[in-house]
């Protein structure tokens, strides 16, 4: 199965870090948050990923392009370019990394994938942020209910979308409304190839907005409630806890 990562935004509300390289890429113990998010992804069996780039792509390609170099003694021919790795301490991941537009929203990153994606069922997941999601369970919830698509519940802030949730479906789907009570997106999706024909919109389109109210509306969005850690990279003050829980060895994403 597939995994998304959306790592496009511009990134705005964390511009102290976001200048020189996109927010997936700001770093928490030394390493890219995007890394920690996949880790979490490859401890479960999931590493076959699928990177939506956008703002400062380029930097996430580099990453990635470079990494097994970073990570090894290596030779390099330098008549011909060829490089001869040595001693390479790499994880056996798949990772594809293709631009979906500097401006495109959420739903339009996904609706450009759908190429790659295939007629299998598929994850979606933020670039910018962590938990300790137990994902095999998500995927068996899922796999369970029959359904299009399944969103991951949190506690967090109620400064994200707010989830109306009878037993485990969700009724209705409301973004970023002002303070409130109750769950909210976390993100961690599911999806059925189905799911894609809710996506029939143009790059203006947040996954957040009329795909979920659609699939909400039509009975095909369940939750799973997750009542563990969560917690979004959105502003400086978010980084620094992040940071400090990896420094104090208490970082529940951990894989």
């Amino acid at each position: 199965m597939k995994t998304v990562l959306l790592a496009g935004g511009l990134g705005t509300r964390l511009s102290e870090e976001t200048v020189d390289r996109p927010k997936p890429m700001v770093e928490i113990g030394g390493q890219p948050i995007l890394w920690h998010i996949m880790q979490r992804y490859a401890a479960y069996g999931f590493d076959d990923f699928v990177v939506a780039c956008g703002y400062k792509g380029d930097v996430i390609k580099d990453w990635f392009a470079g990494l097994r170099t970073r990570r090894a003694d290596f030779t390099v021919n330098l008549r011909s370019g060829e490089i001869d790795a040595l001693g390479v301490h790499c994880p056996s991941w798949r990772v594809t990394l293709i631009d979906t537009g500097l401006y495109t929203q959420t739903g339009g990153r996904i609706r450009r994938l759908s190429r790659v994606l295939g007629r299998e069922p598929f994850m979606v997941t933020y670039g910018d942020g962590v938990g300790d999601i137990d994902l095999a369970k998500l995927v068996a919830f899922h796999r369970a209910h029959g359904k299009l698509a399944t969103i991951t519940a949190v506690r967090p802030p109620a400064r994200f979308g707010v989830l109306d949730l009878r037993g485990s479906e969700v009724a209705a789907f409301a973004e970023k409304p002002q303070a409130e009570a109750g769950w909210i997106n976390g993100g961690f999706f599911v999806f059925e190839p189905g799911a894609l024909e809710y996506l029939d919109c143009d790059d203006a389109t947040p996954l957040e907005r009329e795909p979920l109210e659609r699939l909400a509306g039509d009975g095909q969005l369940m939750a799973y409630q997750h009542e563990g850690f969560w917690q979004p990279m959105d502003t400086l003050r978010d980084k620094r806890l992040l940071e400090r829980l990896w420094d104090d060895g208490r970082a529940p994403w951990r894989a």
